[in-house]
């Protein structure tokens, strides 16, 4: 099957993305994890879906959203009382360090829902659309991407990313810092606690008051008075799935053994739980592993500069499927379109909770890993997607889904 008209009108598919997704942020409303609006923008895709697909189910499941978050204000609490209890206990400190190293450990990096259950429970909703193929189903590929949107993240927005990266390294420093100086004072006072602290450890401990003011801001981190459009991230995801679908569906094209889904997981920005908990709950039937089955999972499709196949996700602890990635990348390469492996560094896309349930998954980012003005803002509108990159990625993902087909 030669799929070479959909990639030649790319751009028309681009200009379908957007003003889907200016429609989206126009008549949603915000889209916070677990919110209305984020059940209007997943019932509004489902409507768009209904008359090109075979089968199109909302599944609702429970989310804790503020937990993903909050989890920081724990611990930036335990942290302050270990720079105060320093000069006290320093035993006590390392204790409270490693308390607030295990949370952010298994809350953030491995993205566990460890404090979950100390916050309100909201319901968020996943979508699952199938188009059949007209024959036997021999292989499976689903277009993944998250319709919820995050708080603003108030250092990118005042400053920038790097400022913001740069905030949470100075704040590790001087964690580094204490750390080093409590087990010295442990050794110097041999360990006898509690005491007074003097001399070389009192003047030790006053240089952590230069490190305090970074982990007070860090109460600030985001501003939850504002919920960012998520025009890139992640309506961008949603729509090249859709899009496509349209595309195939208005030209006629049926496969004959390839089925088709999008798959839309809701509460990305809660630490992936939409794609966790879909991840599961099919698991847990059987279902879609009666052939070969991938996902691509689209994540920020901004910059086409940093078109990224992910080969490793969940801050570089989880690895993407093998085939899946060298699929997308390997029709890139046909297609000329500027594409490189990369990695997430920090953070995650749904990628990854697709594979930790089984399921084979490669992450696709265009995205500046060093995270450009927009990136969880209010400048993530409607107004400032790009067009060019759009239809790029547009065109891997039709040549992709071709030698998928194809049996490559």
């Amino acid at each position: 099957m030669d799929l070479k008209k959909l990639r030649d009108e790319s751009g028309k598919h681009a200009d379908y993305m957007m003003q889907e997704i200016t429609s989206v942020i126009k008549n949603c409303g915000k889209r916070f994890p677990g919110s209305e609006g984020e059940k209007k923008a997943v019932e509004q895709m489902a409507e768009t879906l209904k008359p090109m697909c075979d089968s199109v189910e909302i599944e609702p499941f429970s989310v804790h959203p503020n937990a993903f978050f909050y989890w920081i204000h724990i611990m930036v609490t335990i942290i302050l009382a270990a720079f105060v209890s320093y000069f006290f206990i320093p035993l006590l400190t390392v204790i409270l360090i490693g308390v607030g190293m295990l949370l952010m450990l298994l809350q953030f990096v491995l993205y566990l829902e460890i404090v979950d259950f100390l916050f309100p429970k909201k319901t968020s909703h996943n979508l699952t659309a199938i188009k059949h193929p007209k024959g036997e189903v021999k292989r499976r590929i689903f277009f993944n991407g998250h319709p919820d949107a995050a708080h603003e993240w108030t250092m990118s927005y005042l400053i920038n990313g790097k400022a913001f990266v740069a905030h949470f390294l100075i704040s590790m420093i001087g964690l580094v810092y204490l750390t080093g100086i409590s087990i010295f004072s442990i050794v110097l006072a041999k360990g006898v606690t509690p005491y007074i602290a003097e001399g070389l450890p009192l003047y030790l401990g006053l240089g952590c008051f230069v490190f305090i003011p970074f982990w007070l801001a860090m109460y600030r981190m985001w501003n939850t008075s504002v919920v960012v459009d998520g025009a890139n991230d992640n309506l961008t995801g949603c729509y090249m799935g859709i899009a496509l679908l349209k595309a195939l569906n208005d030209e006629g094209i049926e496969f004959e053994n390839t089925e088709i889904g999008v798959l839309i997981s809701g509460s990305e920005e809660a630490g992936l739980r939409g794609a966790r908990a879909w991840g599961k709950a099919h698991a847990a039937k059987g279902d879609f592993k009666d052939v070969e089955t991938i996902i691509f999972s689209y994540d920020t499709i901004r910059d086409g500069e940093f078109l990224y196949v992910n080969k490793k996700d969940l801050n570089n602890t989880v690895k993407a499927d093998e085939h899946a990635s060298e699929l997308f990348f390997n029709a890139a390469k046909k297609l000329g379109i500027k594409c490189s492996y990369g990695s997430v560094p920090l953070g995650a896309t749904d990628s990854a909770a697709f594979n930790q349930n089984g399921y084979a998954a490669t992450g696709i980012t265009a995205l500046d890993h060093n995270l450009p003005s927009y990136y969880h803002t209010r400048r993530d509108s409607y107004d400032n997607m790009d067009h060019g990159c759009l239809a790029d990625c547009f065109k891997v993902t039709v040549q992709a889904l071709e030698d998928f087909d194809n049996g490559i």
